[in-house]
């Protein structure tokens, strides 16, 4: 009986307490904007951050390729 009654208490308090609620309150809007930004920037942003890469990395193979053959 006492451990039923110190787990309602317990539960009780948990329940209660909101120290950290504004920490997960300001995650939550933080998260709620950076998401559809991040989902945007994936679908519409991707493919051209993948050929500015893909073009520098083409450049330093040309370039690796020109000094090999300069030695």
């Amino acid at each position: 009986m006492k451990s039923n009654a110190s787990l309602g208490s317990l539960l009780r308090r948990v329940h209660n307490d909101e120290r950290g609620a504004v920490s997960i309150e300001t995650i939550m809007i933080i998260g709620a904007i950076a998401i559809p930004i991040l989902i945007f920037l994936l679908r519409f942003g991707w493919p051209r951050i993948k050929d500015y890469f893909n073009d520098g990395m083409n450049d330093l193979e040309s370039e690796r390729s020109g000094v090999m053959q300069n030695n």
